[in-house]
């Protein structure tokens, strides 16, 4: 490792994108396919507490559930 770390993007740090103990690619795939919707989502935030901004963050919340039960899904073992 060079000892350089890289800055997560929010979507990035929402989904945990470095956490993946089992190193499945499925995983990372998933990841960050959510934390480009994550991202997506927070920059369309404006000024304030609106009632835009209070969607965006019900929705980023669910991606993020959507996000976890995925990640359960392949991870899954019978």
């Amino acid at each position: 490792m060079s000892g350089k770390e890289v800055e997560l993007t929010y979507g990035e740090s929402a989904v945990g994108l470095t956490f993946n103990p089992g190193n499945n690619g499925l995983v990372d795939i998933i990841k960050k396919a959510y934390a480009c919707i994550i991202d997506n989502l927070d920059s369309m935030r404006d000024e304030g507490r609106t009632e835009k901004n209070r969607l965006i963050s019900i929705a980023i919340t669910e991606a993020q559930t959507a996000q976890m039960w995925a990640v359960k899904a392949v991870t899954w073992r019978s």
